[in-house]
């Protein structure tokens, strides 16, 4: 990717991880300049903006589209990317940073992963899509998306403890959910804690729910958690981050093309983002998106 008549994109999300995304962006924007590469500086001032940014640039025929930022700004990315080659680059600044644990990419070293970028090497990997819109890690669409909407909804604390405080809240008043399932058009009902649908295998911060998950395998992977005792779920959730919850009796794996979920009155999340409200309709695209990685 070397040489001057080189354009690529760099997208930033300045309020990323406490303050990380502006510190990231500078040492990789000096980085790509210093390799030759043009690069078109870009931040949005909300969402909607940042993604009608990184949409001109992919018409406009970039290189690469870059983002510096957590799995939001991956994701946002994503829905400008899929379908058309046009690599995705990844700085990682978030919290998180799912999206480049999976892709084995850099997650605190800024200048190793714009030297990543500058190498060029790519991958295609799947998606996974749910009418037009993409995510690349997991939907969490049970227990672990309720704490998601109590967590957004609480101003303080920041950062992890707010999820885990959100988590408590949740834990003393969360009772199973009665979910209808559709894997590769076979019907299954049964009362869950969660169901999550992984195109990767880790999300909000190296949470392993859909274990084994691969990118490109062209496939989904839908885990199922039955109902557990308030105590088993605590138990159960380090066992999240080393992947092991997978011996649990509770746990149920699917692999599937096509799945669609439904259960009362929950909205789903996807690479951390608020997604849609059930029912939906997640279907695997293979090969949809180039990665730099």
């Amino acid at each position: 990717m070397a040489g001057s008549s080189r354009e690529i994109a760099l997208l930033t999300n300045p309020s990323a991880g406490k303050g990380r995304g502006a510190r990231h962006r500078t040492a990789a924007l000096g980085r790509f300049r210093d390799a030759g590469l043009g690069v078109r500086d870009l931040v949005g001032r909300d969402a909607d903006e940042a993604l009608d940014l990184a949409r001109a640039a992919v018409a406009d025929g970039v290189e690469a589209l870059v983002v510096c930022g957590g799995d939001g700004m991956a994701h946002l990315a994503v829905q400008a990317l899929a379908g058309t080659g046009v690599p995705l680059g990844l700085v990682p600044a978030g919290t998180g940073n799912d999206v480049a644990r999976n892709l084995g990419l850099p997650r605190t070293d800024p200048l190793a992963a714009a030297d990543r970028v500058i190498g060029g090497r790519t991958r295609t990997i799947d998606l996974a899509r749910s009418g037009a819109r993409y995510f690349v890690t997991v939907l969490a669409a049970g227990f672990d998306a309720i704490v998601n909407e109590r967590a957004n909804a609480m101003t303080w604390p920041r950062g992890q403890m707010r999820y885990n405080l959100a988590t408590l809240a949740e834990l003393r008043v969360f009772e199973p959910l009665p979910y209808t399932l559709e894997l590769d058009g076979r019907r299954v009902r049964t009362d869950a804690m969660l169901v999550a649908v992984g195109n990767g295998p880790s999300f909000g911060g190296g949470l392993r729910i859909t274990e084994g998950a691969l990118l490109d395998d062209g496939m989904l992977d839908v885990v199922i958690i039955k109902p557990l005792s308030k105590v088993g779920l605590v138990r159960a959730y380090p066992r999240l981050f080393a992947g092991t919850h997978t011996v649990l009796p509770q746990y149920e794996h699917h692999r599937v093309r096509s799945v669609t979920v439904a259960a009362p009155g929950i909205v789903s999340y996807a690479d951390g983002e608020r997604f849609g409200a059930l029912p939906l309709t997640v279907e695997a695209a293979p090969g949809a998106l180039t990665v730099l990685a």
